[in-house]
């Protein structure tokens, strides 16, 4: 091969790279939202566990604070309904200073780009980069969508009057090995997400 042609290649001639999208895009065409999803949170650095009941959230939960050894420490929690399970293993959610982590659900899962839609129902108004390094995500496998126009239409019919407001989406869950302009102002996020099949 040419030198010209190893720098600017031809017409007909893809690169590794090119080839690769291209197998990439044509098989996650018509994937479904749900595996797509999972293909996408896990290439972004997720970490990601499935329970088929609450039990074994409440299982994957213990595992993920042993793991860390966040037992008997603080956490930041906006949401009654998972307060019980930070009082199981006595975590303290109330003023706490000096956080470990973030329990919270989420209004979606956004498939095509692996992200966590929130709003200010599960972080108040704290943006991404006021947030723990550590979210642990409790979700539902009917809360994956395509993608964040859906999401927006979801939340628009599931409140009617009472929009919530601050809705973002984290996408990052690892430090990127190179900065690009595609990470440019996002925070990246150690986030574990126990999702529960209810399909």
């Amino acid at each position: 091969m040419s030198l010209f042609r190893k720098f600017f290649g031809t017409g007909n001639d893809s690169s590794d790279e090119e080839k690769e999208n291209e197998l990439h895009s044509f098989s996650t065409e018509n994937m479904p939202a749900d595996e797509l999803f999972t293909l996408n949170f896990r290439k972004n650095g997720g970490k990601f566990l499935y329970c088929e009941n609450l039990t074994e959230v409440k299982n994957h939960f213990e595992d993920i604070l042993e793991e860390n050894d966040w037992f008997e420490s603080e956490a930041i929690c906006y949401e009654p309904k998972l307060f019980s399970m930070l009082e199981e293993n006595k975590l303290n959610y109330t003023k706490p200073e000096n956080p470990k982590f973030l329990l919270a659900s989420c209004e979606n899962l956004i498939a095509d780009e692996g992200s966590i839609l929130f709003s200010s129902n599960q972080i108040k108004q704290n943006k991404p980069q006021e947030l723990p390094g550590n979210i642990v995500i409790i979700a539902t496998t009917s809360q994956i969508i395509e993608n964040k126009s859906d999401g927006l239409r979801e939340i628009k019919k599931r409140y009617e009057k009472d929009y919530p407001t601050n809705i973002t989406t984290i996408k990052y869950f690892e430090k990127a090995k190179e900065e690009d302009f595609l990470h440019y102002g996002s925070v990246a996020k150690n986030l574990y997400l126990l999702l529960l099949e209810d399909l």
